[in-house]
């Protein structure tokens, strides 16, 4: 697929995906959506990328939901509201499945205003850094709606129920010094060095085993939900693979061999 709204790079096996409509603060139309399906799809299976960055051009990560597609989904026949609702939600949660269950790190590079469906985006990645220009809003309540991009999910997690509740009750705006204050966001970084420093750390990230990396992953992204024993039983089972893994075999057997270099002789 060509991509016109978005901006796709691999560099040194770090994947950077932008949102490229800043003349609409990067909101996510359906074209849009459907380049980054297709990217973050690319992504997930080319085992030579090891970590994604996702970042926005101009002054906004991503403003949301579109605009023109809101008033498309209005004027549609009254019988064709709820199934043209449901299939949007079907690609919505799509890329947020996508995005959450990657089986490498994601990094949200935030660098300006991330509201309602782009602040659910930015949940969605493993790790947050934001610029000094950064602002995160659940504003769906504006619009009479819910969020739907997971933040019902993710928020809770992140900065605990009750200020999730008053987040997504009140639609109002976060910047990032509170941000980073509540746990909404890992790290700061001037905005000049923001996707740099994301490249960065999401190399750092990526310098153990991608299969280790990749199970751990899978099973933390479900440690809340599961009990202690079930944790226990995929963990065992994750091992058993690991112990086949070609990384594991190297790594064990460096660390022999120096072993037994650094052992006195005679």
């Amino acid at each position: 697929m060509t991509y016109s709204l978005i901006d796709f790079q691999v560099a040194s096996s770090i994947a950077t995906i932008t949102f490229n409509r800043p003349e609409k603060r990067n909101a996510m139309s359906d074209d849009l959506r459907t380049e980054f399906i297709d990217a973050l799809e690319r992504v997930t299976a080319d085992t030579a990328i090891r970590a994604l960055v996702l970042t926005g051009a101009g002054k906004a990560f991503c403003a949301g939901g579109d605009i023109a597609g809101m008033e498309k989904r209005l004027n549609a026949p009254a019988g064709e509201v709820g199934i043209n609702g449901w299939r949007r939600q079907q690609r919505v949660h799509r890329v947020q499945a996508l995005l959450h269950t990657m089986p490498k790190p994601v990094i949200a590079a935030v660098n300006g205003a991330a509201s309602g469906l782009g602040a659910d985006t930015a949940l969605a990645c493993d790790f947050i850094i934001a610029s000094e220009w950064a602002s995160f809003t659940w504003s769906y309540i504006n619009r009479g709606i819910i969020p739907d991009g997971g933040g019902m999910y993710f928020l809770p997690r992140r900065v605990g129920l009750a200020r999730a509740k008053e987040l997504i009750f009140t639609g109002r705006k976060v910047d990032v010094q509170e941000a980073l204050a509540l746990g909404i966001v890992d790290r700061q970084a001037p905005g000049a060095a923001l996707v740099e420093q994301a490249q960065a750390w999401a190399a750092e990230l990526t310098k153990g085993s991608a299969t280790a990396l990749a199970l751990g992953k899978t099973i933390l992204n479900q440690s809340f939900e599961l009990s202690s024993q079930q944790v226990f039983a995929q963990g065992s089972q994750a091992q058993g693979i690991c112990y086949t893994s070609t990384e594991h075999r190297e790594a064990v057997m460096a660390f022999l061999d120096k072993a037994q270099a650094a052992a006195p002789k005679g």
